[in-house]
């Protein structure tokens, strides 16, 4: 079997962007019968409006803890150590900002709860990344929904029949069958443990990463089937202005709140993949 890849740039996805007609209207030249349209979660989820700014959220005590004590010193410390963080995670972590932090913290206790608020970075699919100011972005609870209004589209405008699935770079840590997602998914065949200790579990133990397949709508694909596209999508498809927050700010030289919507703007945006599954001839 051999994957072929074709990714398509757009413009940056601001909130109000009608993103089924844009992504219809990037595949229609190229799509086949039996393509995979993949399309980057964190997209959707802005163009949909599903942003908050957090400099308008009031801290409690325990995300100020969170923000203080368990970032700077357990993630930045023993824990960053025995998961295996990079040398350079964890040197950001023992900066990580106080009063930022604890905004963000107030964020993902509200809107994911606790066992995701432990994590150290996309607590539940809350994404700080290729956003402008304190906004953040929150994770889709309806993908599949989503995902099939976007199959719909393109089978109606194109007349292809296709599968279409909405992809998170969070990761799922996989041994064999058992695939341990970093938040309760509805596609069939994943585990979730809670995004906390999914993290720890998978990264002590060093079980497989990949990209997670937040939704799909179509075609049935087995779990380890829809990982490996799911993760050849994200990689194909690259970070935009960048990985973290962090290097975001470093990449347009301003403050960690300091990027705008017109920064972004100027960048290389590739929220859309086309795969297609084809046979090995021998």
């Amino acid at each position: 079997m051999r994957i072929r890849a074709v990714v398509i740039r757009t413009d940056y996805w601001r909130p109000g962007t009608d993103y089924v007609r844009t992504i219809v209207e990037a595949v229609r030249p190229i799509v086949r019968d039996g393509d995979i349209v993949t399309v980057s979660e964190k997209a959707i989820s802005v163009a949909r409006g599903l942003i908050i700014d957090e400099s308008r959220v009031r801290p409690s005590l325990l995300a100020k803890f969170l923000s203080e004590v368990w970032m700077r010193r357990i993630w930045g410390g023993p824990l960053g150590r025995i998961t295996k963080l990079r040398r350079r995670t964890l040197r950001r972590l023992k900066r990580y900002p106080v009063a930022e932090g604890a905004a963000h913290k107030e964020a993902a206790l509200r809107y994911v709860g606790l066992l995701q608020a432990l994590r150290h970075y996309s607590e539940g699919g809350i994404d700080a990344s290729n956003l402008p100011y304190s906004y953040v972005s929150l994770p889709l609870r309806d993908g599949e929904a989503v995902a099939t209004e976007i199959r719909g589209a393109i089978e109606r405008e194109t007349g292809r029949r296709v599968t279409v699935m909405i992809v998170n770079g969070d990761t799922t840590y996989s041994f064999r069958n058992l695939h341990l997602a970093p938040r309760h998914l509805r596609v069939r065949g994943f585990v979730h443990l809670g995004g906390f200790l999914t993290f720890v579990v998978g990264r002590t133990l060093g079980l497989r990463r990949r990209s997670t397949p937040i939704a799909i709508s179509g075609g049935e694909l087995n779990p380890d089937l829809a990982l490996t596209l799911a993760d050849i999508a994200h990689k194909i498809r690259g970070y935009g202005a960048g990985r973290t927050v962090w290097d975001m700010a470093r990449r347009f030289k301003v403050g960690i709140t300091g990027v705008t919507w017109e920064m972004l703007e100027s960048v290389v945006h590739r929220p859309i993949v086309v795969l297609r599954i084809e046979e090995e001839r021998i």
